[in-house]
């Protein structure tokens, strides 16, 4: 699973059904991959991270974060507790960061961190009958929680719960092999572009498209699962904990179903004729263009607004909090 990951697999319409109603594959073996190991490994993490690590247990994990001291995001990851080490996995692209940033702290602490992108990631399998699939392969589905995982072959299956499907993590080796057998047993091949598309209308941020260093967790929803307030100090605590005692943030990412042509990434969200926001993220779900971006905290959803397309023309829009989150 070296070679390019291709954008589409040639029936885009074949892929949203296989997503919607049955079970669709994607390649993401680009993705970030970090090995933390050492006897101080999980107190290592725990005085880093956002997410409380101290109770991981083989077979568990959590969404969490690496931020500034100030508050801002450095690296959104997912962390699997393996026997006594962590398999992190980021966007691609993020794995050299999170290894530079948590190896700054390295002091006096006996744990190693190795970046091992170029020989691994994994694959999303996704869609309603997932586990029907997984059962026919004579493999045992993950629990029904988020980020449970379980030994298959030389891999991880690790439970996502939005969208819902399973995560097979490993090397590029033994993803090949991953991939083969859940195609044979039919599952769909789904390109990038449709992938992105169904992860837009779940309301699932990615770094690199909806996250930056400039990103407060409270603004994209991250602190919703990826942020502990009861455990010790973790990097950028005050201003996140500050935050979510007193304080509020100026904008939040929402959910955007949009009426006509899709918007570039960047372009402006108008509500009254005033600049409220801008787009992150834009994919054609199938039923319609769908995006995330961006919205000025005074524009309550839901709401109509207007989406300034590269003719100058307006698009309609009507804007949502993102699926799997509150009301904020």
């Amino acid at each position: 699973m070296t070679g390019p990951v291709a954008s589409d697999s040639g029936d885009p319409q074949a892929e949203y059904a296989a997503l919607r109603d049955g079970v669709g594959i994607v390649d993401q073996s680009v993705a970030g991959s970090v090995l933390v190991s050492g006897p101080d490994t999980f107190s290592f993490l725990d005085s880093l991270i956002s997410a409380d690590v101290s109770h991981l247990t083989d077979g568990t994990g959590v969404h969490s974060l690496l931020l500034t001291p100030r508050g801002k995001l450095d690296v959104d990851f997912r962390l699997l507790r393996v026997g006594d080490v962590a398999w992190i996995d980021t966007e691609p692209g993020f794995a050299e960061a999170f290894t530079a940033s948590l190896s700054r702290y390295r002091i006096r602490v006996d744990v190693e961190i190795i970046d091992r992108s170029a020989g691994w990631g994994l694959l999303q399998v996704r869609g309603p009958a997932t586990d029907d699939l997984l059962i026919s392969l004579e493999v045992k589905p993950p629990p029904e929680v988020a980020h449970a995982h379980l030994p298959w072959e030389s891999t991880r299956l690790v439970r996502v719960d939005r969208p819902v499907g399973v995560d097979v993590v490993g090397s590029h080796d033994a993803l090949s092999s991953a991939w083969a057998a859940f195609v044979e047993q039919g599952a769909t091949p789904v390109g990038l572009e449709v992938a992105e598309a169904h992860r837009i209308a779940a309301g699932v941020p990615r770094q690199g498209h909806d996250l930056d260093e400039s990103t407060i967790p409270q603004e994209a929803g991250l602190d919703i699962d990826a942020v502990s307030f009861d455990k010790g100090c973790f990097l950028g605590q005050e201003l996140v904990c500050r935050i979510d005692s007193r304080g509020r943030v100026n904008r939040f990412l929402r959910l955007l179903h949009i009426d006509g042509p899709a918007p570039a990434v960047g372009a402006e969200i108008l509500s009254d004729g005033d600049v409220v926001g801008s787009v992150t993220s834009v994919g054609d779900a199938g039923a319609g263009t769908v995006a995330l971006g961006y919205v000025h905290r005074g524009i309550e959803p839901p709401a109509d607004v207007g989406i300034r397309l590269a003719s100058g023309d307006l698009a309609d829009a009507r804007i949502g909090v993102l699926p799997g989150t509150d009301e904020v």
